[in-house]
């Protein structure tokens, strides 16, 4: 135990199988708690609040460009809506001789009553013959009726219209949305591993989600209600201007305080509304970290400490909804008061003109029902800017997620890498996950000849998984370069250098579906006997057939229905069924037994042959026939050769053989144990 014991004190113990390595997702080289890098982090909420850009107005301008691409729709929805607002418009008019009909009708009578001898006399009063007026009797009803059915036919015209406008419109916000939906997805999936290193899953699931929601919402009813608004209004002002003109002039001024109105609330609602997707975004963070940590939680008892985790966020997001509650209610009362007085001074000096006998009652009830145009847009003022400041906060949120620049891309010019030897080399290779950060690795070099194993030895921050990281080219390096078969992987397309490249990681990711389509994951043209195949080699064949549906068994969420060393397996499946050139296991066994660890280290020794294998593994007695065995720390390698050249060279390298494979002698040698392992067989 002495060996043991000396070794342990030092930082150079290789973690044992549970203890885990970071944040379970490949990330741990030089990074602190959370997956943050060491000595820069994950800038805080309250840091990138300050540093969000500032309102861009022409940023919502830029998403009612994706209308355009459903022109026809749009046709049809805007279309429908200049001919409903036209049937709209004619209303008046018709009321207008309707009320003129009657009382010129009920005029007509009255003279008519009068006797005979005085009916000239009271006909030329009015302007009229009593011929004229005995016409206006007869055909009042004729009016009235021909009217009424006037504006029933305009009514249905705008109901047709109307219905055509709104569902168009609905069409264009849901195809819009899809479109942004794709484009995010798109490009989540494009983005830089650095990207998510410092962005949260929960913040780019509401950006996703709710932020194109609520720029759905004012595609598909904002920007109708706008240009609506804006017809309705201009249309009306046109009608009243050639109607009343006196009048008209009355009104004109109160819309450039409407309109001052609009811009200061705009400019003040923006801000307030970004901060609640903000927020937001934090509180679905903390709800889906609980959910995926929630045996975490239950574990070391900390729901309470969680739930007030999540009642401070739902706090903060509730003081700011209150904000913005207390600056529409102040909103909405001085846009009805800026109205009422247009109302009050039209009622004035249309009651002047009516004495004065300038202004019919049917011109006055024509104009009311006009005014009532040019005040319903003022009336909708509220909520147009809620939709408008809601929807340019999202757009804006929307866009800094498409308009980021991947720092790993395709160059232009990059050549397809059609076939592979495994030819693997590292030419003073230094990496930084952030510019000006602490290097993770520094002047790493080494090479790997087609065939060869190597693994990687070293604590936790050492630099193996960064190493593992770059050959797939999930981060560019810093300094030097990474060489497949004497092409520098900047110099080819991503996609073909991955495709040459099987991954197993030490968190195994399954997806919803059945085994059978996790292990086609890469490959789902794969016949079912390559996937069996696949199986066998990984040790899970004998497993997945005991399920009563076999290689069709539902895995659950994250596969759930499996034991860790299961899926482990069908990870180690998954991605030999690539055939892959270049194979990398980060900690590919930590989740088996020493049994199952045994008979797929015996597959992987067959199956590695002819390829180029890079091994990351808690145990070393996995690496123990390894054609080249890097040892790191603090991301330099200190010492490498064959496991028989570092015992003699290796100060280092001997100590963590002694701790491991001597210390667990003392209660039983490992080669009884591989021997058990093998009689399993």
């Amino acid at each position: 135990m002495q060996a043991r014991g000396t070794a342990e004190s030092k930082v150079w113990e290789v973690p044992r199988r549970g203890s885990g390595r970071g944040n379970g997702d490949g990330r741990d080289d030089g990074r602190g708690a959370g997956g943050a890098p060491l000595g820069g982090g994950r800038p805080s909420l309250r840091s990138r609040r300050a540093d969000a850009p500032k309102a861009d107005p022409r940023i919502l301008l830029r998403a009612i460009r994706y209308v355009g691409r459903s022109r026809r729709v749009a046709i049809l929805a805007y279309g429908s809506l200049f001919v409903a607002t036209a049937a709209q418009l004619m209303v008046p008019q018709l009321v207008q001789r309707i009320i003129d009909t009657v009382v010129q009708s009920f005029i007509a009578t009255q003279v008519l009553k009068l006797p005979a001898a005085i009916q000239g006399l009271a006909a030329q009063r009015l302007g009229k013959t009593l011929a004229e007026l005995q016409a206006t009797q007869s055909n009042a009803t004729s009016a009235l009726l021909l009217s009424m059915l006037a504006i029933l036919g305009f009514a249905a015209v705008r109901a047709v219209f109307a219905f055509s406008q709104m569902y168009n419109a609905e069409r264009i916000s849901q195809n819009v949305a899809y479109d942004f939906r794709s484009e995010l997805f798109a490009k989540i999936q494009r983005l830089s591993f650095s990207y998510h290193d410092q962005n949260q899953t929960g913040q780019l699931m509401i950006r996703a989600t709710d932020d194109v929601e609520k720029l759905r919402l004012f595609i598909g009813q904002g920007l109708v209600m706008v240009l609506q608004s804006l017809v309705l209004l201009v249309s009306t002002l046109v009608i009243l201007w050639f109607t009343n003109r006196s009048l008209t002039l009355v009104v004109l001024p109160i819309l450039p305080i409407a309109l001052v109105v609009f811009m200061v609330f705009g400019a003040i609602a923006q801000p307030l509304f970004r901060q609640v997707q903000i927020r937001i975004s934090a509180l679905n963070t903390v709800l889906q970290e609980n959910l995926a940590g929630l045996k975490v939680v239950r574990a070391f008892a900390r729901e309470p400490q969680e739930q007030a985790r999540f009642q401070r966020r739902t706090d903060d997001l509730l003081g700011q909804q209150l904000r913005v509650a207390r600056t529409f209610s102040f909103l909405m009362p001085v846009v009805f008061l800026i109205a009422n007085m247009g109302q009050a001074a039209i009622f004035y000096f249309g009651g002047r003109q009516i004495i004065g006998g300038t202004l019919t009652l049917g011109e006055w009830q024509k104009f009311t029902l006009y005014l009532v145009y040019v005040f319903f847009p003022l009336g909708q003022l509220g909520f147009i800017i809620s939709l408008l400041s809601q929807a340019a906060a999202s757009a804006q949120r929307i866009f800094e997620i498409l308009d980021t620049k991947n720092e790993v891309e395709n160059r232009p010019g990059a050549i397809e890498l059609k076939t592979v030897q495994g030819h693997v080399q590292f030419g003073e290779v230094t990496f930084r996950y952030f510019q000006g950060g602490e290097p993770v690795l520094s002047h790493v070099s080494f090479e790997a000849r087609p065939g060869q194993t190597v693994a990687l030895l070293g604590a936790t921050g050492s630099g193996k998984t960064t190493i593992i990281n770059l050959v797939p080219r999930f981060y560019d390096v810093s300094e030097g370069r990474v060489l497949i078969d004497g092409h520098d992987v900047r110099d080819v397309t991503i996609e073909s250098l991955r495709s040459h490249i099987g991954i197993v990681l030490q968190e195994t990711t399954l997806f919803a579906g059945t085994i059978r389509e996790n292990i086609a994951y890469g490959r789902p043209e794969a016949s079912l006997d390559e996937i069996v195949a696949a199986a066998r080699a990984a040790a899970a064949h004998e497993f997945i057939t005991e399920f009563p549906q076999g290689y069709d068994t539902p895995v659950g969420e994250r596969g759930s229905t499996l034991s860790g060393g299961q899926k482990q397996r069908v990870a180690i499946a998954r991605a030999l069924l690539l055939n892959p050139r270049i194979l990398i296991l980060d900690d590919s066994t930590s989740s088996v037994d020493l049994s199952t660890e045994y008979r797929i280290q015996q597959a992987l020794k067959e199956l590695m042959k002819g390829r180029t294998s890079f091994v990351i593994a808690q145990r070393i007695s996995t690496v123990l026939n390894a054609n080249l065995i890097l040892v790191l720390d603090k991301g330099q390698v200190v010492a490498r050769g064959t496991h028989e050249e570092l015992l003699e060279s290796s100060e280092i390298y001997a100590e963590i053989y002694h701790s491991q494979l001597i210390g667990d002698s003392e209660s039983e040698a490992p080669e009884t144990l591989m021997e058990k392992a093998g009689d399993v067989l």
